[in-house]
């Protein structure tokens, strides 16, 4: 570890408002930003001019150890380009940005997320980076499913770092104990809450009380990958919705029999169980969820092994799932160093090195470069295979989702708790949740 410039990065994550400040000075004169054009017409970096590039992440020390290793591999490469890194904690990390972007001084890279990314992108604050890709930017080995995933109107805002996917989780202790064989990776929705009808049924008698499932209708990103699915636009380009609420009474019906029957975890009990969840708390066979969550689930609860499927077939019999993005990087639309940020973004993306030194921290690394001399095990290892495994069914882009996506999503999970205690019906679930999508989607 590089100490001398940690300390460094702790100074200026200290000082990020004072930073700020100042770059407002050089974003008053700013004009070195490229104004567009096809794949690969951007400019190359000029390996004469003496070039300083401010860079921020989100993250802990740990985080901040590695990117400082990666600088400093980046700056061997490039002597003639100096890195001012700097990085805060998620909450202050967003404040710090939207007070920059107001002021057109971000810097040069930066950290993205795909909550963010419209909202920064359709205001013009983030460069296009589509004139960089095939040069500075070598995208040559990411899918093409996932780079879409950083696009806003056919303009590259952001470069995916890291995937992760849906997958469906099982507990083969649990399972076993309710003597039944595990979901089939080949089942439909409708296989999949038939069988865990008979799981419920199977661990009524069990002290606690045993099922197979939680209401997974009430993840919002899991009704947004059934509708990819099923071939249904999710938002539109202005940022509308595009599904109806018969769409979303159709979504939470798939669970209602096992709703009336009292067949999946009670509300209440999940209430009971907070911090963890009925799948951690082992009184739940399976559970949907992203696949980097397997360390946590087994850090919590203490199984020796979980095991992941893939999302149950549609209703046409492929999966459809999709990448999404753990995190991107992006480069603010006001930087005078436009090819630099992009030959940053490019190291950080592609080097075999730097995906060494990452290893899955951000998620498993988007590239096969990345991801070659990584030398990983146990829950790496699986989390990796996995993805590799169905690799050629995650054919789809993740939907670029509109400004104000944080606030219907946290709306559609307040509805779910509702509907579990049985103090709205799905009708009213999807009346509300449309009513408060439109006022914070504008």
């Amino acid at each position: 570890m590089n100490s001398a410039r940690l300390s460094k990065t702790k100074r200026l994550s200290s000082v990020a408002a004072v930073a700020a400040a100042g770059s407002l000075v050089l974003a008053a004169c700013s004009g070195g930003a490229d104004d567009g054009g096809e794949p690969g017409s951007g400019g190359t970096v000029d390996p004469d001019e003496q070039i300083s590039l401010t860079v921020t992440w989100w993250g802990n020390d740990d985080r901040a150890e590695r990117y400082e290793q990666a600088i400093d591999l980046f700056e061997e490469e490039y002597p003639n380009i100096t890195v001012q890194p700097a990085f805060q904690a998620w909450e202050d990390y967003w404040t710090a940005r939207a007070t920059e972007a107001a002021g057109q001084s971000l810097p040069d890279v930066l950290q993205m997320d795909l909550s963010y990314i419209s909202e920064f992108g359709s205001r013009g604050q983030l460069l296009d980076l589509t004139p960089y890709v095939g040069g500075e930017l070598d995208m040559s080995e990411m899918p093409d499913s996932l780079l879409a995933s950083g696009q806003i109107g056919g303009e590259q805002f952001g470069i995916p770092q890291s995937t992760n996917t849906l997958a469906l989780f099982y507990n083969p202790a649990i399972v076993e104990s309710l003597g039944m064989e595990p979901p089939s990776a080949d089942q439909t929705w409708q296989e999949y809450v038939d069988w865990a009808a008979e799981a419920a049924d199977a661990g009524a008698s069990e002290d606690p009380t045993l099922y197979g499932t939680g209401d997974f209708t009430g993840v919002l990103w899991l009704f947004v990958q059934h509708l990819v699915q099923e071939g249904q636009e999710v938002f539109t380009e202005d940022g509308e919705i595009a599904f109806s609420e018969q769409d979303v009474i159709d979504w939470l019906n798939l669970v209602q029999p096992l709703r009336e029957a009292d067949q999946m975890l009670p509300a209440e009990r999940a209430t009971q169980l907070e911090p963890l969840g009925g799948f951690t708390a082992n009184e739940a066979a399976t559970e949907f969820s992203w696949d980097n969550f397997l360390a946590g689930y087994l850090a919590d609860s203490g199984a020796e092994t979980i095991e992941m499927l893939p999302l149950p077939v549609g209703s046409s019999g492929d999966r459809n799932q999709f990448f999404k993005p753990s995190m991107l990087l992006s480069a603010g639309a006001n930087t005078e160093n436009p090819e630099a940020a992009a030959a940053f973004i490019d190291f950080i993306t592609n080097d075999a090195e730097v995906g060494a030194i990452f290893g899955t921290s951000r998620g498993v690394p988007a590239t096969e470069t990345a991801r070659s001399q990584l030398d990983v095990e146990g829950v790496d290892a699986q989390v990796i295979g996995y993805e590799e495994e169905w690799a050629d069914e995650i054919t789809e882009s993740t939907p670029v989702l509109p400004q104000g996506f944080g606030s219907i999503e946290a709306e559609w999970l307040r509805l779910a708790e509702e509907l579990g205690y049985g103090n709205i019906t799905v009708e009213e679930f999807a009346s509300q949740w449309f009513s408060e999508a439109e006022i914070s989607l504008g």
